[in-house]
């Protein structure tokens, strides 16, 4: 019996790695509290002496240090060996959803999984929009840095593997489809994370798409829904508004609690060059919301169309010729080869034909059919971004709000608003994100409207050349809309977004004269939008300065605005006597739920009782005809609409039914009406219910939690609150940074920071964010590796 240790030692000398036995993730071993940089040293010298001899040189060099929670702070001297401690970092906490999304991009899920619940459609699709030239493309147009860096982060993945093959979490122990990835691989899924939101949600469509009487499947019906889990709220605040006369950010992304969607927590430092913390996608390799000692920024979803759909005319005698001006244009033919894994075990090839436009993949399904007449084609603006790397390197880097309109200038922000906030007190909001470059004449001349496609679906006429979007020199990513025609603004006061339209980022300046195809102007604002500006007056009500406490308190307070707003004039149908609903024959005593909502405290912490009641009412209430008392006007747009109108008949009665059938809900899934939220909504971690406060945002909810109601209650948990920050500054100009990541860093239940995080956000409240080397080197949990290569 060799001791496992000369065993890493001969490994070490014949591959010039260092891999000590503490050099795994900290859960997956013991070791004592403080094992710090010193013992790798001291690990060298022990392989000097051994004769083995210290690798002078190596291609990669990095250390990373993980504090409390399971944050990781990766520190490297160059962009290479930063990307492979990036990549060992995040792997440590979610290896199986990393690998699980490189199988997804590759196109190889039949391959592994089997052809079924989309698997195969899903392969057509990647392969299909992500082949060679694709990537190809997308690698040439990266900087030197960029390149390096990811060829950095495709070998730190595989160390991870190399290091861990007999300890990966269950959820992919000996799984075919963990293997090791290559940069190609990582182009991949930068590209499939901007394709999200645009091409990415006609997958089944294109696959299956084929002439007439050819269709190859069964029925297939678009859902046009945004997909769950996107959302988010931001504030920035400048120097007039702030008690330490500098900025002041709080950023709240409504993402999802599984999957690739994730967010993960890490500190990135290149000595002299960059020091940025805050997270990053698990299927990204930047920071994407975070802050450094000079500027803090975080994103929110916005209203700008990322894709359009083309109306293809079909030539008479040929359903793959489509018209374009005076001519004709034929489809492109891709035989797509996947491979694809039987019931038996045994994998083999099946080849699919896609057909492609100009504009991009024809797609068909029940809604958008391909007769022998018309058919559709998406273009989705983000297969052409690949500015991604460098927008988020400078981003990363800003030292003000000049440097953080620059960065995003460079349009890598695939579908999201801006917010920052910096050291010298400027507060800044805008959308420059990648969207058609399309203005509001050529969206009405062009403008087609399909019977069965919802009106947030644009549907252009792929007939006329005119329709096309408009090129533009300016834009460095092919099709999209400039940076300079963007919306943005910059104040010394406050702006908020809330995945409205940029119109009313501040109520005082609203945006307007943008292209439609960015957003609404003068329409009426969500609830939740509307939620943040009445919190924001109320706490700078009369001249109060607000510091990262206020920030904070607006959150986790948990008020449900809507509630506030319109609770009281629901009451007033509760008024004694209070006649039974009928409902399919059922009398329903809407009594009940009158008592459990005037008892309400009209917030949705985990010790409130009531509003869950609200939420299910609410749910139904809101289709209710002629809804408010008060229109929405314009001119008062962050107060109105308001009022139940309830002395009209039709909606007295259209809410009485909606209470009465909220009230019927939550007895067939046998849930209290009086019952206090953290009993029903709830986390499971480690065989534990971890109660979780907030609620939905259409309900009025700033503090967003979104789930759907089961026989065993709110649970699991879908998207809302997710990586929280409140970023300011001292007087002096010290970062003060803040934040909590609610679902926790690791994905392996087995992990103990799979929870600890949760039980902290439970209880309510942030935690100090170790982003100082001070605070890093105090920490008590402490502990570091160094992984050379």
């Amino acid at each position: 019996g060799i001791h496992p240790l000369l065993c890493r030692l001969a490994r070490w000398g014949r591959g010039g790695q260092v891999d000590p036995p503490y050099a795994r993730p900290p859960y997956h071993h013991t070791q004592m509290p403080r094992r710090s940089f010193t013992a790798s040293i001291a690990f060298l010298s022990l392989a000097a002496a051994h004769g083995l001899g210290a690798q002078k040189s190596a291609r990669y060099d990095t250390e990373i240090r993980w504090t409390s929670y399971g944050i990781p702070h990766v520190k490297a001297a160059n962009w290479p060996s930063l990307g492979y401690g990036f990549a060992y970092a995040t792997a440590t906490d979610a290896v199986c959803t990393m690998a699980r999304e490189v199988m997804t991009v590759k196109g190889e899920m039949s391959k592994h999984l089997g052809p079924a619940d989309g698997n195969r459609e899903s392969d057509i699709f990647y392969r299909a929009v992500l082949d060679a030239a694709t990537v190809r493309r997308f690698n040439a147009a990266q900087t030197a840095k960029s390149t390096r860096f990811n060829r950095g982060y495709a070998d730190g993945f595989n160390r991870y593997l190399r290091d861990h093959r007999n300890d990966l979490p269950a959820d992919c122990r000996n799984a075919t489809w963990v293997q090791p990835i290559t940069a190609d691989d990582v182009a991949r899924l930068s590209i499939g994370v901007g394709i999200r939101y645009g091409a990415g949600r006609f997958q089944k469509e294109m696959a299956n798409a084929a002439p007439p009487g050819e269709m190859r499947t069964g029925s297939i019906s678009t859902d046009f829904t945004l997909p769950e889990g996107v959302g988010s709220n931001a504030v920035a605040m400048g120097k007039a508004v702030t008690a330490s006369g500098r900025g002041l950010l709080f950023g709240n992304p409504h993402y999802p609690w599984q999957g690739s969607s994730r967010f993960h927590m890490i500190h990135t430092t290149i000595p002299g060059e960059l020091d940025v913390m805050g997270v990053s996608l698990l299927s990204t390799n930047r920071i994407g919301i975070g802050f450094n000692k000079d500027v803090a920024w975080s994103h929110t979803v916005s209203t700008a169309l990322r894709s359009t759909l083309y109306a293809l005319e079909l030539k008479p005698d040929d359903a793959t010729q489509y018209r374009y001006g005076d001519g004709w244009r034929r489809m492109t033919r891709i035989n797509v080869t996947v491979p694809v894994k039987s019931a038996s075990g045994t994998v083999s090839d099946e080849i699919r034909t896609v057909y492609l436009s100009h504009y991009g993949p024809v797609i068909a399904s029940e809604q958008l059919p391909w007769t022998r007449t018309r058919a559709y084609a998406v273009r989705d603006a983000n297969l052409g971004n690949d500015q991604a790397g460098v927008t988020y390197d400078m981003l990363n880097r800003a030292r003000t709000i000049d440097d953080v309109e620059a960065a995003i200038s460079q349009q890598g922000v695939p579908f999201t608003n801006t917010l920052a906030a910096d050291k010298s007190g400027t507060a800044f909001y805008a959308d420059i994100s990648v969207t058609p470059n399309l203005d509001a004449t050529t969206i009405d001349k062009c403008r087609l409207k399909p019977s069965r496609v919802p009106a947030s679906v644009l549907v252009l006429n792929g007939a006329d050349a005119a329709c096309e979007w408009k090129p533009d020199a300016t834009s460095k990513v092919p099709g999209a809309m400039p940076a300079a025609a963007m919306p943005r603004i910059r104040r010394d006061d406050v702006v908020s977004n809330a995945n409205d339209s940029y119109w009313l980022s501040t109520p005082l300046a609203p945006l307007e004269g943008f292209s439609p195809i960015i957003g609404a102007e003068r329409t009426a604002r969500s609830l939740r939008t509307r939620a943040g500006l009445a919190y924001i007056g109320e706490v700078l009500k009369g001249g109060v300065k607000a510091t990262p406490q206020t920030l904070e308190d607006m959150l986790f307070s948990h008020r449900n605005f809507g509630a506030e707003l319109l609770l009281d004039d629901l009451l007033t149908l509760c008024a004694a006597p209070v006649e039974p609903v009928v409902l399919s024959g059922t009398s329903v005593d809407i009594g009940a739920s009158c008592k459990v909502m005037a008892a309400w405290n009209r917030r949705e912490t985990i010790d409130s009782r009531g509003g869950h009641v609200w939420r299910e009412f609410w749910r139904q209430a809101v289709r209710v005809p002629g809804l408010y008392r008060v229109p929405f006007d314009p001119a008062d747009a962050a107060n109105t609409p308001r009022g139940l109108a309830v002395e009209q008949p039709g909606v007295r009665e259209g809410l009485r039914r909606a209470l009465a059938l909220a009230q019927q809900r939550l007895a067939q899934f046998n849930v209290p009406l009086d019952a206090t939220l953290g009993s029903i909504q709830y986390e499971m971690r480690n065989g534990e219910r971890v109660p979780i406060p907030g609620g939905e945002g259409g309900t009025g909810m700033w503090s967003v939690i979104t789930t759907e109601l089961k026989p065993t209650g709110y649970t699991p948990i879908i998207h809302g609150n997710s990586y929280i920050q409140v970023v300011g500054w001292t007087a002096d100009g010290a970062v003060d940074a803040r934040g909590i990541l609610t679902y926790s860093q690791s994905d392996d239940p087995a992990s103990p920071y799979s929870g600890d995080l949760t039980r902290q956000y439970s209880k309510g409240g942030l935690l100090p964010l170790p982003f100082h080397e001070k605070d890093i080197l105090a920490d008590k949990n402490l502990r570091t590796v160094r992984l050379r290569q």
